[in-house]
């Protein structure tokens, strides 16, 4: 029984010299030869590093498209008491003041671990989504509030033209954030990222919506400013409810299913693995971490082991593009799974009896 760790893919080139030492600067660079297939290398340097210079590209641009919509907005709201396309620009406001922590939460992500932080900043980023969750929630109070109040102090909605005007540039604005932040996120796997996206996107439509309170108030339908702005309102909460589902689970180190489906998937079809067992994952940042558990023929060396080992880490790689971090743990496969490596009731130095459960 021994484990194979390893792992950041990228830094330097393989060498595994030993079974039980984490090498951290690890880059997952294959020369094929050995194995009569190809030869190819998977990067020069650490793609969390890539990903976390494109995530900050992305933040940089998005923040810019959202902050000007919404000053051109700003404007009209001031000349035209509209009350929908105020509740709006404070969310595009709001939004565009989510890149700040997206924005440190990349910055931190640059910096190599330490022996305080060994598995790095990554998580910072989990703690920019919870900020983004609360920044739109707080959009979302006010636009409610500023809505509401309209309800029993009515304003007269002037230059009804504008006002469609600017509805239609908030959508723009929105839909061409929504469309870049969801791409880049999911790229480079940034739940925070992709939730931000999807916040921009449902703004578009609410940006809209501002265009059919103008219409109904240039029907005759005084009420349908506020309305619109409730219904505006309902959406952001719905925002706040869907982000904040997925930031959590996140931060719970939840996982989809299907990532555990595709380790164990690519784990089975590596030759000489017998068994896939006590498959473990959880992302941090936007990188994800697993660990397998894996059985083989109890005859091998520790060294064919090793090999074995290094295969199925080769595959995860190949198979998960966001992956950082791999640890394989063999067990012959009479003692397959986590549960064989409870020690049972003994005692020593004097202590009571007792067992340790892994």
């Amino acid at each position: 029984m021994f484990r194979k760790k390893a792992h950041r893919h990228g830094g330097h080139h393989h060498h595994h010299g030993h079974d039980h030492h984490d090498h951290e600067d690890h880059d997952h660079s294959h020369d094929h030869g050995e194995h009569g297939e190809h030869g190819h290398t998977h990067g020069v340097i650490d793609p969390s590093i890539v990903t976390t210079e494109r995530g900050i590209w992305a933040i940089k641009w998005s923040f810019l498209g959202l902050m000007v919509t919404a000053l051109l907005q700003v404007g009209v709201v001031v000349i035209s008491n509209s009350v929908a396309l105020l509740s709006d620009t404070i969310h595009n406001f709001g939004d565009a003041a989510t890149a700040i922590p997206l924005w440190i939460a990349f910055s931190f992500a640059r910096l190599k671990p330490s022996k305080r932080f060994t598995y790095g900043y990554g998580r910072v980023e989990d703690l920019a989504g919870i900020a983004i969750v609360f920044t739109i929630l707080f959009s979302a109070i006010i636009a409610g509030y500023e809505s509401v109040n309209r309800f029993f102090n009515p304003k007269t909605v002037g230059h009804l033209g504008i006002v469609a005007a600017a509805s239609v540039i908030g959508f723009i604005g929105n839909e061409g954030v929504a469309i870049f932040r969801i791409k880049v996120g999911k790229e480079i796997g940034s739940a925070a990222l992709v939730a931000d996206g999807y916040h921009a996107r449902v703004d578009g439509w609410t940006s809209l919506a501002v265009l059919a309170g103008a219409i109904g108030i240039w029907l005759g339908y005084p009420l349908a400013d506020p309305i619109v702005g409730v219904l505006i309102t309902v959406a952001i909460f719905g925002i706040v409810l869907q982000s904040g589902k997925a930031v959590f689970t996140r931060m719970l180190d939840g996982v989809e299913a299907d990532v555990i489906d595709e380790i164990n998937h690519a784990a089975h079809h590596v030759e000489g693995v017998e068994e896939v067992t006590d498959v473990r994952s959880r992302w941090i940042g936007h990188r994800l971490h697993a660990e397998v558990n894996i059985a083989v023929p109890p005859h091998l060396s520790v060294a064919e082991g090793h090999t074995i080992a290094k295969e199925v880490q080769h595959q995860l790689f190949h198979h998960l593009s966001y992956l950082s971090r791999a640890v394989i743990h063999i067990d012959p496969v009479e003692e397959s799974g986590e549960h064989h490596h409870s020690i049972m009731e003994h005692s020593h130095d004097g202590l009571p009896t007792h067992s340790h459960v892994v």
